[in-house]
C-alpha cells in the first residue's frame, strides 16, 4: 500500500483542489453536502442535498447549473468514462484523489445512478445504438436515472425478482413492482431486472432494460421514512411496454449483467472522509453550545469520541486498501464488503454519539437556531437506521467477507 503521491500524482492533488477553490459554488460551501444518514447531525446549516447532486437536471438552480457547467469542461462529470464517451478517462488513483479531495471540499459530483452505475454497464454491454441514445444524455443532465432492483419479496436476494416481462411483438409488457427506490419520483428512466423465463433456475431467467418512468402503466409511490424524508419510493408496472431494443444484452442472461452494474463500487473514500468530517461537527457543536452540550463533560461520551476517531482512521486505511487493490489491477470483493460494513454501522455509532452528546436537546425540531442545530443530531439518529440495510444488509456484508474472504461454508 502506498500513501505517499508521486509527483505526477501531486500535481494532479493540486489541480482539483485548485478547481475546487475557484469553481465551487460559493452558495454551497461550508454547508457539505449530507454523506450518509448520520451526516444530518453535523452538518451547520442545511447544504446541498444528495436529491440536488444526483436528480436534477437542466431545470436545476443556477449554483446547480453553474456547478454542472464547471464539471463539464472537464469531462468531470463522469471521471471514469472514456473520453470517447465524453468523460475524463481518469485512472483509479487520479480517481480515488479526485474523490478523496472532492470529500474534503464538501464538494459533490452530479449525474447519480446514471454515471456511478448504469452509463458505465452500457458502455461495457450496450449497442452503439444504445450508448449513442443514452449515454449523453446522463453527462448533460438531461435524463436521471433509478435504479430497479429490489421487490417486496427479493430484497437482498435481487435474483429471486418475480416482476415479469413478456415479450409481445417488438416490445415487452412489464408487470410487478419494485421498493426502495431511491429517486423514482424524480427519474426519467429506470434501467432494471425482469423474468423472462420463469421455468429457469433464478438466475438465469432475468433480463436487464432500460424502462421509460412516463411510460403507460408506471405509477411511482414515495414512501415515507421515520426521518421525514421520501428518499425512496414504491414503483408499480401494469402493462408497461418497453420496446424491445431497450433490453440491454441477451434475453435471460441479465443476471450477468446486473453484476457488472454492482461492481461499479468506489472505494468509500468520501464516506471515510465524511465520517470525519461528522466527528469535527459534533466537536464544534460542542464547543460553541456548550449549554446544550449535557453529555460533553460525561466520560463515556469523550472515551466514545475517541474511539469513534480511531475507527475513522481506520475507515480510511480501508479504503486506501481498496484503491491499492483497484490501482495494481486487481478486484476488491470481500475487502470492499469490509469498507460497506465498516463505515455503514459507523455512521450509527456517530448518530448515537451525537445524541448522547446532546441529550433530549437532540429531541427538539424547530425554534432557536442553536436548538434547531441540537435537533440535527435527533434527526440523524432516526436516519442512521437505514444505513445498515441500504446498498447491502450487513448481514450480507458478513456472509460475503465470510465466504470469499476466510472461505467458510455458505451458511
Amino acid at each position: 500500500m502506498e500513501f505517499n503521491d508521486s509527483p505526477e500524482e501531486a500535481a494532479w492533488r493540486t489541480e482539483v483542489h485548485d478547481f475546487l477553490e475557484k469553481e465551487f459554488p460559493p452558495e454551497f460551501r461550508g454547508r457539505g453536502p449530507r454523506r450518509g444518514p448520520a451526516a444530518a447531525a453535523a452538518s451547520e446549516g442545511e447544504g446541498p442535498s444528495e436529491g440536488e447532486g444526483l436528480f436534477r437536471g437542466p431545470n436545476e438552480g443556477d449554483p446547480m447549473k453553474r456547478w454542472r457547467t464547471a464539471l463539464t469542461s472537464r469531462g468531470w462529470v463522469a471521471p471514469a468514462w472514456p473520453k470517447e464517451y465524453g468523460g475524463a478517462g481518469l485512472d483509479t488513483k487520479k480517481q480515488f484523489i479526485m474523490n478523496e479531495e472532492f470529500a474534503e471540499f464538501g464538494a459533490m459530483n452530479v449525474g447519480g445512478f446514471g454515471v456511478m452505475m448504469f452509463g458505465p454497464t452500457l458502455i461495457v454491454h450496450g449497442t452503439d445504438d444504445q450508448k449513442k441514445e443514452h449515454l449523453p444524455g446522463i453527462l448533460n443532465g438531461s435524463t436521471q436515472w433509478c435504479q430497479g432492483w429490489s421487490e417486496p419479496n427479493a430484497g437482498s436476494d435481487v435474483a429471486s425478482v418475480q416482476t415479469r416481462a413478456i415479450r409481445d411483438g417488438d416490445d415487452y409488457v412489464i408487470n410487478g413492482q419494485k421498493i426502495w427506490t431511491t429517486g423514482a419520483q424524480f427519474a426519467d428512466m429506470m434501467y432494471m431486472l425482469a423474468r423472462t423465463d420463469p421455468d429457469a433456475p433464478k438466475h438465469r431467467g432475468i433480463s436487464y432494460f432500460m424502462l421509460d418512468m412516463k411510460a403507460p402503466g408506471v405509477t411511482v409511490r414515495p414512501l415515507m421514512t421515520m426521518a421525514g424524508s421520501a428518499v425512496f419510493n414504491e414503483v408499480f408496472f401494469e402493462n408497461v411496454r418497453v420496446p424491445a431494443r431497450n433490453r440491454l444484452g441477451e434475453e435471460n442472461r441479465g443476471w450477468y449483467i446486473g453484476t457488472t452494474t454492482l461492481d461499479f463500487e468506489r472505494s468509500s473514500i468520501g464516506s471515510a472522509v465524511g465520517i470525519r468530517k461528522q466527528l469535527e461537527g459534533i466537536i464544534r457543536f460542542s464547543k460553541e453550545h456548550p449549554e446544550l452540550s449535557v453529555g460533553s463533560g460525561k466520560h463515556a461520551t469523550q472515551i466514545a469520541l475517541a474511539d469513534r476517531w480511531i475507527e475513522a482512521l481506520v475507515a480510511r486505511m480501508m479504503s486506501y486498501r481498496v484503491v491499492s487493490m483497484q490501482n495494481a489491477g486487481l478486484i476488491p470483493n470481500h475487502e470492499a464488503s469490509m469498507c460497506k460494513l465498516f463505515t455503514s454501522e459507523m455512521g450509527q455509532k456517530i448518530a448515537a454519539l451525537g445524541m448522547k452528546l446532546t441529550g433530549m436537546y437532540g429531541t427538539i425540531l424547530g425554534g432557536a437556531p442553536q436548538y434547531s442545530a441540537a435537533g440535527r443530531f435527533g434527526t440523524g439518529y432516526i436516519a442512521a437506521v437505514s444505513s445498515t440495510i441500504a446498498g447491502g444488509t450487513s448481514e450480507i456484508q458478513r456472509n460475503i467477507m465470510a465466504q470469499r474472504g476466510l472461505g467458510l461454508p455458505r451458511d
